[in-house]
């Protein structure tokens, strides 16, 4: 998030940087300008007043027009600007350099034609620092008896107006360099402090979305809104774990209450077999419905336990883990003519030893379960970037796409499957204590036939690695 409020408040504020800034310099340089007009205006209206005494044919005046032309050439040699004092008909009465006249058209021609008006020439065009040609053309009339007789005209070289322009201009950009640093400094803290209970709210949300339900935020810094979202959240949290907390409470304790009740009756049912004739299907019946209710309870308290339970996470050979388990599981296997083999080299992962070990348990009961005789499950261990895999493959029959979806949920077996011993929370279990520990469970088609599911676990600790999201 901060990637985008960080540049969008970045560039708002260089837009308003360059607003001030483009103004500014523009004005800058006007200004500058503006003072070089009226200090040739000053110096073109001085020529002026000398030149409205020299007359010419009257004697005595040569002194006057000698008088005057020094004064311009000296004026040229020392500012290098041209200049001149001229008559209507464009001929010069004295002029600096020798060889320069009033230039016939452009921006000079068109102060000369104001100044033949009466009226001292406009403010000339903005010259700007990039203009290596430009010049400033200003023109005066000479007046005699209210009469224009004769225009001054000064022509200026730029160089040191450009040159002026553009270190006025250098220090609008430092300036603005420098508040553009500042600005971006204020931003970045600006949006740390906007963003920071943002940030602490998403990682206690993540937290408690993969299973730490104890995390919570502390409702310091930021806006006043964020302050009150994190006692919100704070006050949501507490409420969700209480409610899960009582849930699991209430599936412990019902599950252990209901086991003396359900043990009682199924010794009454045993002493009123005994009252009944040998092999009645009735009471052999009703005897598999209490054993399947006594197993459904004690799932159900296991699985309250593996939900609440925290997992003892170290670093665990699990190649060598997966070999004790199907050496474990093999004798039943020959029993039922299921060829159990293992893969295990040595895979380590971090892991709750005993957690993993019940949850192999339970995937490989689960596909001795279903796979039929003369068919084989195996079990293999391997390791890959960050994390290991235990994966485990039957014979059976497998499952469609649609109760792929389904497997894991609670209490959930396949149609085809409900004649097959079993509660419906195995892989329930499996699944709690994986996620304990930081691991997943995963299932998919094994071709030919049947069903394959991996066991993936880190190979990180769980102070190195980011929290787990089982949505991953």
């Amino acid at each position: 998030m901060s990637t985008r409020l960080l540049p969008l408040l970045i560039v708002l504020m260089a837009g308003v940087l360059l607003a001030l800034g483009f103004p500014l310099a523009v004005s800058l340089a006007a200004a500058e300008q503006q003072s070089v007009v009226v200090d040739r205006l000053d110096d073109a209206a001085r020529f002026a007043a000398q030149a409205q005494f020299v007359t010419d044919g009257v004697p005595g005046q040569d002194e006057r027009r000698a008088a005057l032309e020094e004064e311009l050439t000296r004026y040229n040699d020392v500012y290098g600007i041209h200049a001149g004092v001229f008559y209507r008909g464009d001929v010069p009465m004295a002029q600096a350099p020798w060889y320069w006249e009033v230039p016939l058209a452009g921006q000079g021609r068109q102060a000369f034609a104001e100044a033949l008006l009466g009226r001292r020439s406009h403010d000339p065009q903005q010259v700007w620092p990039w203009q290596q040609d430009g010049r400033i053309v200003v023109a005066s009339p000479v007046v005699r008896d209210g009469d224009v007789v004769a225009v001054v005209v000064t022509d200026s070289p730029t160089g040191q107006l450009r040159s002026r322009i553009l270190q006025g201009w250098l220090l609008i950009a430092a300036g603005e360099s420098a508040a553009m640093l500042l600005a971006v400094g204020a931003a970045v803290r600006l949006t740390g402090w906007v963003l920071r209970p943002v940030r602490v709210l998403d990682a206690a949300t993540h937290d408690i979305a993969t299973g730490r339900l104890n995390s919570r935020v502390a409702p310091a810094g930021g806006p006043p809104e964020l302050r009150r979202l994190a006692r919100s959240f704070n006050e949501m949290a507490d409420n969700v774990e209480e409610v899960l907390e009582q849930q699991r409470a209430f599936v412990a304790d019902a599950s252990h209450q209901l086991r003396n009740p359900l043990a009682a009756l199924l010794l009454r049912i045993e002493l009123l077999a005994l009252e009944l004739p040998e092999g009645n299907e009735e009471i052999a019946s009703v005897r598999t419905e209490g054993m399947r209710l006594a197993q459904v309870l004690d799932d159900l308290l296991d699985l309250a336990l593996a939900e609440h339970a925290s997992a003892d996470i170290r670093l665990t050979d699990i190649g060598e883990l997966a070999a004790e388990r199907v050496a474990a599981w093999r004798p039943l296997a020959e029993e039922k003519g299921v060829r159990l083999t293992g893969d295990g080299p040595a895979v380590t992962a971090w892991a709750d030893p005993i957690a993993l070990s019940s949850a192999l348990d339970a995937v490989i009961d689960n596909a001795l379960k279903f796979t039929p005789r003369g068919e084989a499950v195996t079990v293999t261990a391997s390791a890959g970037g960050e994390t290991s895999t235990i994966e485990i493959t039957d014979g059976g029959p497998g499952l469609t796409e649609e109760e792929l979806t389904r497997i894991g949920d609670r209490f959930w077996r396949s149609g085809r499957h409900q004649n097959v011993k079993g509660s419906g929370l195995g892989l329930s279990i499996t699944r709690a204590l994986l996620f304990a520990g930081g691991g997943s469970i995963a299932y998919a088609h094994h071709e030919p036939h049947g069903l394959r599911v991996t066991v993936t676990l880190p190979r990180t600790p769980p102070a190195a690695r980011p929290a787990f999201d089982p949505r991953a």
